[in-house]
C-alpha cells in the first residue's frame, strides 16, 4: 500500500486478524486500567504507552509511519468542533462567572430548591434544557455548575449532585432533534430524525422515569433531606449575602448571557457562535454592569477568559466556585481528548476494531442479543476511540446489514447505537465527554459513575424490552 493510498480502505495484507486485534486492544484495555487504578500512573502518560502501543501494531500488519499518521490525523480534525467547544466552554463559565449569571441563579435557587426535592428537581431541570439547547455540555457547562454550587450549600455529597446533573443532561443529548449525535445516529442508520425519536420513547421515557423515583427515594431518604440537619436558614442567608455582596443581581440583566445562548441554541445556530455571542454579552455585562466600566475591570474580565481567580465573599467554598473556568481550566480535558482521539484513529483506521467486533457481530442470532451486543459495542468504542460520534458511524456501519436480516427498522439501529455510545460515554474517564464533565463539575468520572442511574439503567431496559418484543419496530 502506497503511502498515497486513502486510509478509508485497508489493503488484504494490512487487515489485522480477530486475535490481533483481541491482543491489541485487551492491553489498550489493561494498560489504561491498571496503570491508573494500580499504579496511580498519570492518565495523559498512559495514553501515550497505548499510542505507542497501537502504532507498533499497526507497523506490524504493514501500516508506515506516515500513514499512521494520517490515521491520528484524520480522526483528530473529525473531532475538531468538540476540540473547539471545549475552549469555549471555559470562556462560557469564567465569563458568567463575572456577569453574575451563575451568582443569580445560585441566589434565588437557594431560596426555591429543597434539599429533599433538589435531586429531582435539577434532573428535570437539566433535561429540559438540555431537550432545549440540544447540547449536554453546554447544561453541564451552565445549569451543572449552579447546581453543583447550591448542592454543596446544602451539603449534599458532590457526587451524588454531579451523577444527576450527568443523567438529566444525556437525556437531553439522546432525545432533542437538534442534538448533533441525535441527528449524527438517524443519518448514519439510514432512518428519519423523528422515526429515531420514536423509537427511543419505547426505551429512553421508562429509564428517565425509573432514575427520577430513584433520585426522589434518596432525597426523601437521606439525612441531607433534612433541612434542620444540613442546611440552616442560617448557611443559606450567609450565602445569599455573600453574592448579593459581591454581584450586582438583577435577572433581567444577568440572565441575558443564558438566555441568549439557549434562544441562539433552539434556533440551531452553530455551537461555536453561540457560545462566542453570549461570551461577548457576558463580558460586556462584567465590565459596564458588574465592574467600574475602566480599564482595570476591563483587564480582570479579559484575563478571566484565559484564567478565572477565586472571588472574594469571604466564603471559601463559594469562592473556589465562581473563581472557575478559563481556558486553562479545560486544558487537562483537552490534552487527554486529543491524544484519545488520536489512539481511536489508529484503532479504528488501521482496522482493529472493525475485525474485533465483526468476529462477534457473527455469532448473533436473537434479536435481544443483536440488541445487547450493539450496545456492548458502542461501549467498546468509545473506550477505544474516546469519543462518541466515531463509535456512532462505526456501529452503524457494523450492524445495519445484521439488523436488516432480521427485519428490523434502522430506527432500531440508531436507537440502540445511541444507548451503547452516547449513554455511556460520560462513563469512561478518557473520553471528551467524560473528562469534559468532570473538569466542569470538579468531580472524577469515578466519583459519579455509580450515580449515573440514568446512563447505565438505559442499556439494562433497552435489552429488558427487546427480549421481552416491546418496543420493536419490523419492516
Amino acid at each position: 500500500m502506497s503511502n498515497q493510498t486513502s486510509t478509508s480502505s485497508i489493503a488484504a495484507s494490512q487487515q489485522p486478524s480477530f486475535q490481533h486485534s483481541l491482543v491489541c486492544f485487551a492491553a489498550v484495555v489493561i494498560t489504561i486500567a491498571g496503570g491508573l487504578f494500580g499504579l496511580g500512573i498519570s492518565l495523559h502518560a498512559l495514553m501515550f504507552v497505548c499510542l505507542l502501543w497501537t502504532g507498533v501494531n499497526a507497523a506490524f500488519i504493514g501500516f508506515n509511519y506516515l500513514q499512521i499518521r494520517k490515521l491520528m490525523t484524520s480522526s483528530l480534525s473529525k473531532a475538531m468542533p468538540a476540540i473547539y467547544i471545549f475552549i469555549l466552554i471555559g470562556m462560557v463559565i469564567s465569563s458568567f462567572m463575572h456577569s453574575g449569571t451563575i451568582a443569580t441563579l445560585m441566589y434565588y435557587g437557594l431560596s426555591w430548591l429543597s434539599p429533599s426535592l433538589f435531586l429531582a428537581v435539577g434532573l428535570v431541570l437539566c433535561a429540559i434544557m438540555s431537550v432545549a439547547t440540544g447540547t449536554s455540555w453546554g447544561t453541564v457547562g451552565t445549569l451543572g455548575v449552579v447546581l453543583i454550587g447550591i448542592g454543596s450549600a446544602m451539603s449534599i455529597p458532590l457526587p451524588l449532585v454531579a451523577g444527576m446533573i450527568v443523567c438529566g443532561a444525556t437525556f437531553g443529548d439522546k432525545m432533542s432533534p437538534i442534538s448533533d449525535t441525535t441527528n449524527l445516529a438517524a443519518m448514519s442508520a439510514g432512518t428519519t430524525l423523528f422515526r429515531h425519536i420514536y423509537a427511543m420513547l419505547f426505551t429512553t421515557v421508562p429509564t428517565f422515569i425509573l432514575t427520577l423515583i430513584i433520585f426522589l427515594i434518596i432525597g426523601f431518604s437521606h439525612s441531607f433531606g433534612n433541612a434542620d440537619q444540613n442546611l440552616t436558614f442560617s448557611s443559606i442567608t450567609q450565602i445569599q449575602t455573600a453574592l448579593n455582596k459581591e454581584y450586582k443581581l438583577m435577572p433581567l440583566i444577568t440572565l441575558l448571557p443564558l438566555l441568549l445562548l439557549a434562544t441562539l441554541s433552539i434556533k440551531k445556530v452553530a455551537a461555536e457562535v453561540s457560545m462566542s455571542c453570549s461570551i461577548v454579552l457576558a463580558v460586556l455585562i462584567a465590565i459596564f454592569y458588574q465592574g467600574e466600566s475602566n480599564i482595570e475591570s476591563t483587564v480582570i474580565v479579559l484575563n478571566a477568559l484565559w484564567e478565572n481567580t477565586p472571588a472574594s465573599t469571604g466564603i471559601a467554598n463559594l469562592d473556589a466556585l465562581l473563581g472557575r473556568g478559563g481556558i486553562t481550566s479545560m486544558s487537562w480535558t483537552l490534552l487527554l481528548a486529543l491524544m484519545a482521539i488520536a489512539l481511536g484513529g489508529i484503532l479504528h483506521g488501521a482496522g482493529f476494531l472493525s475485525a474485533l467486533l465483526k468476529g462477534s457481530i457473527a455469532r448473533v442470532k436473537r434479536t435481544a442479543s443483536l440488541i445487547a451486543t450493539t450496545i456492548v459495542s458502542g461501549f467498546v468504542g468509545n473506550i477505544a476511540m474516546g469519543e462518541a460520534y466515531i463509535s456512532i458511524i462505526l456501529n452503524c456501519q457494523l450492524f445495519k446489514e445484521k439488523y436488516d436480516d432480521q427485519k428490523l427498522e434502522g430506527a432500531i439501529l440508531s436507537r440502540s447505537v445511541e444507548e451503547g455510545s452516547t449513554m455511556t460515554t460520560a462513563l469512561i474517564p478518557w473520553t471528551t465527554a467524560g473528562a469534559f464533565y468532570a473538569a466542569t463539575l470538579g468531580v472524577d468520572v469515578l466519583s459519579y459513575l455509580p450515580y449515573a442511574f440514568f446512563n447505565y439503567l438505559n442499556a439494562i431496559v433497552a435489552v429488558i424490552m427487546a427480549a421481552v418484543g416491546i418496543g420493536l419496530l419490523k419492516k
